[in-house]
């Protein structure tokens, strides 16, 4: 399993406690979900280990693929301290593992008992709507080629590998997932990768993999205003 760039990384070891000890454990299989767009929000999770990607539809109906998750991520953390919650993305597990479990309400009632705990897990939350804002942006800013660029430099912060020649994104993704991550079709994102080939950008790998070689140029197409690795990753 690829490690990536930890969310709760940036919490403190109170609320990483307050988390583990509130929580339960539950097993999930590849396919499945942990939870449905517009379904009733009663708990939020921590990926103990396997993979969840995090998406929505858009309104063309395409999914977009929003987050990769693994270990210590958190997803459905969105749904707190709102009015009948109802998730706002859809969580589907991609590699079998497990997740700790914990219900909202329990969550909220000792988030509430500790003020400084509840401004710290608001200042995380508004920096994951920072992501999600961020990734919007670069889409319609920049297009489809932005976007998956945008995608490819995110991946690289999360998942990057660094080697002599350039960034191995040590996870693997498909043609037609990364075209999820832009709400593009599958044969233009062949053609932009095969450009980027082309031009020596990239290399691509038959397990999935994608090395990038000069990431300057990515950033230089997209005008990268070189956001903070917490703002500008996949997870």
């Amino acid at each position: 399993m690829p490690e990536s760039l930890s969310t709760t990384h940036f919490m403190s070891q109170e609320l990483k406690q307050l988390l583990n000890v509130i929580s339960t454990t539950k097993k999930i299989d590849k396919n499945t979900y942990l939870f449905h767009e517009g379904t009733i929000a009663d708990e939020i999770y921590i990926i103990k280990s396997g993979l969840v990607q995090v998406s929505k539809l858009a309104a063309d109906g395409k999914e977009l693929i929003i987050r990769i998750c693994s270990h210590d991520d958190i997803v459905g953390e969105l749904s707190l301290f709102s009015d009948d919650p109802k998730y706002l993305l859809s969580a589907k597990v991609l590699c079998s593992g497990e997740v700790y479990m914990i219900n909202k309400e329990e969550l909220e009632e000792n988030l509430i008992a500790n003020s400084r705990l509840t401004m710290e897990f608001m200042k995380w939350t508004s920096n994951q709507m920072r992501k999600f804002q961020s990734k919007i942006r670069d889409l319609l800013l920049n297009g489809k080629k932005g976007a998956l660029y945008s995608t490819l430099i995110r991946l690289s912060n999360s998942y990057g590998l660094e080697q002599d020649n350039g960034t191995l994104i040590n996870i693997a993704m498909t043609n037609q997932e990364l075209a999820n991550f832009c709400t593009a079709t599958r044969e233009s994102i062949n053609r932009m990768l095969s450009e980027l080939r082309r031009l020596e950008i990239i290399e691509t790998y038959p397990s999935g993999k994608i090395l990038i070689k000069d990431i300057a140029y990515l950033r230089n197409e997209i005008g990268c205003e070189e956001c903070p690795i917490e703002i500008c990753n996949i997870n």
